[in-house]
């Protein structure tokens, strides 16, 4: 992707760096990108380069609050599907009715319903936004692993919610949306490289395990702050798991919602089926130039065993034992 022809280059991969981001990646290790040019790896995890430049800048600047609300995933472990449920959530009482046409989940993708701190907040340069003038709670999203996370978050009573998925099918989801995101120029990514890259844990924001394991550890240390969920959970029991969720961002449902059949219209509306079958979603593009179709594929647990060989399976199976199994995380 050559600078003299900026116009092949996709605006999500497009970056003007500050001269602090600059000086430091010429400091860091880096490896081939899933879907730009390079990962370059801080504070032991990889990022690509636009990330990087959001995270050193949402580090210097973030405030949090104690009523926010962040939304914390490894790419491709359900991110898009907890969004659209944390806002339905959160905004019930301004749309009861889930079957209104106005309601902002049926006209706009939950990526910009609910912004990236690193990616849509901070990543421009120079630009630094008051957030202060948000309703509360405020609501917001991040890949970052816990120990990058801004000083403020950490200090504060703000509210963590960690989503994770199975690492076979977080790799998968996490190979066709990179390939659907490269541009032509640099090729598609084979399977067998990215496969090799993830179990050395050189993927976008890895290693997988130690974004996990950090998060995992605090939720246990901090209960009260850090909510760790699992995308097979949800699956499973969503109704159980949204109404968990709900208690813990300090907004239960009250038995007359629940005879109303709130929860089950939230459920309804953020479906799979539901989400990905509008309109907005189907032609849409996000703020930063990325196709809102790109952001639903399958949607299913178990989905790796149409791709990854035994070999494979067995690979990442041992990695995670090895990894989180003595922590008493396993999937």
């Amino acid at each position: 992707m050559s600078e003299t022809q900026p116009s092949l280059v996709p605006k999500y991969l497009q970056v003007d760096l500050t001269q602090e981001c600059k000086e430091l990646i010429h400091t860091l290790p880096k490896v081939k990108g899933w879907i730009g040019n390079h990962l370059h790896q801080y504070e032991g995890f990889w990022y690509p380069t636009r990330s990087l430049q959001g995270l050193l800048t949402c580090q210097k600047h973030f405030q949090a609050l104690d009523a926010d609300i962040l939304l914390v995933t490894i790419p491709k472990s359900g991110t898009t599907w907890l969004k659209a449920l944390a806002f339905a959530l959160l905004n019930r009482k301004r749309y009861e009715d889930m079957h209104i046409h106005d309601h902002p989940l049926l006209t706009t993708n939950p990526h910009d319903l609910v912004p990236f701190l690193e990616l849509n907040i901070y990543v421009e340069k120079d630009r630094i936004p008051d957030l202060n003038l948000l309703s509360s709670p405020r609501l917001f999203a991040t890949h970052l692993p816990y120990v990058s996370l801004p000083k403020s978050v950490k200090e504060s009573n703000c509210k963590i919610v960690y989503l994770c998925r199975d690492p076979k099918d977080t790799f998968v989801s996490m190979w066709h949306f990179a390939n659907k995101l490269r541009p032509e120029s640099i090729g598609a990514n084979s399977l067998e490289e990215c496969f090799d890259t993830f179990c050395r844990g050189m993927n976008p924001y890895g290693p997988y395990w130690d974004h996990i394991l950090g998060y995992w550890k605090e939720s246990l240390e901090r209960p009260e702050k850090i909510m760790f969920l699992k995308f097979e959970d949800m699956k499973i029991e969503p109704t159980i798991v949204l109404k968990k969720l709900a208690e813990f961002v300090g907004c239960s449902f009250s038995k007359e919602e629940e005879y109303k059949g709130i929860v089950d219209g939230i459920l309804n509306l953020c479906s799979f089926d539901n989400l990905s079958n509008l309109q907005v979603n189907k032609t849409g593009k996000l703020r930063f130039g990325v196709e809102n179709k790109v952001y639903f594929r399958r949607g299913e647990v178990g989905d790796s065993k149409n791709l990854l060989t035994v070999e494979m399976n067995e690979m990442i199976n041992t990695i995670v034992e090895k990894k989180l199994g003595e922590h008493g995380l396993r999937f």
